[in-house]
């Protein structure tokens, strides 16, 4: 029982380390060990054995995460087959309207953003594939705790919380849960200032035989998505593209 608690404390000490080289960028053992409060040879232990890996760099006794992170999560992107199927109608999508477009997916709880690709009017947000948000701030995240297994969808909400991000979130459970309601008899969602002040989302599911596999959204400047006559032909578009990868993704080519 020691040596497996043991061996699950330096499991979990190792990515302790790897968030904080992330945190600093690049650090040596002494500013670990104050980060940690460790003493300083357990923290070069630690960055050494993680070097080896190939996960670390050290450069001269200052140590950072290396390129073998993107390695790892770009085969992970594309291995994915939501993803394999779906790129080609998301750039088109972008293409269509001039929009940022997401796909994102559910994973532990929170939206991760599996891939985006830009318009040529698209919002500089500063996302990338891989970043996460709390699911109760945005559309896609809600199209997706909508379509998800009721006792997921609370397991969700119990163990997430629904944490204020703008003044514009919501963080009231009773009036999320009506508006996941809405969300499911309409087949879509659509909200703005709820996750980035200034910024919009239009998004639906992608399913499949009735299965979640994750949602699509348009995000938009708020002062665009607004405007009912622009949400409507944003919808037919985004409609057109999910079906276009439900059956792809069904049937294949």
């Amino acid at each position: 029982m020691t040596e497996r608690t043991s061996a699950m404390s330096s499991v979990l000490r190792a990515f302790t380390v790897l968030e904080a080289l992330w945190e600093v960028n690049s650090a040596g053992p002494s500013e670990i060990a104050a980060r940690l409060d460790i003493p300083k040879s357990t923290a070069h232990v630690y960055l050494r054995t993680l070097a080896e890996t190939g996960y670390v760099i050290n450069d001269g006794g200052e140590y950072r995460l290396s390129y073998r992170f993107l390695t790892t999560g770009s085969r992970l992107k594309h291995r994915n087959s939501l993803f394999q199927v779906a790129e080609e109608f998301l750039k088109d999508l972008a293409d269509q309207t001039g929009e940022l477009v997401s796909l994102v997916v559910e994973q532990s709880g929170q939206a991760v953003i599996l891939h985006k690709t830009f318009g040529d009017r698209s919002l500089e947000l500063g996302i990338y594939s891989g970043m996460t948000t709390p699911l109760h701030t945005n559309a896609t995240g809600k199209v997706i705790l909508a379509y998800l297994p009721d006792e997921r969808t609370d397991e969700i909400i119990e163990t997430q919380g629904l944490a204020r991000v703008t003044d514009e979130t919501i963080t009231d459970e009773a009036v999320l849960r009506s508006e996941l309601d809405e969300i499911r008899k309409r087949g879509y969602a659509v909200d703005w200032n709820q996750q980035v002040i200034g910024m919009g989302l239009i998004a639906a599911p992608v399913l499949v035989e009735d299965r979640l596999d994750g949602a699509v959204g348009i995000v938009s400047p708020t002062g665009r998505i607004r405007n009912d006559r622009y949400q409507r032909t944003l919808l037919q578009k985004l409609q057109e593209t999910i079906d276009s990868i439900s059956i792809k993704y069904r049937y294949g080519t």
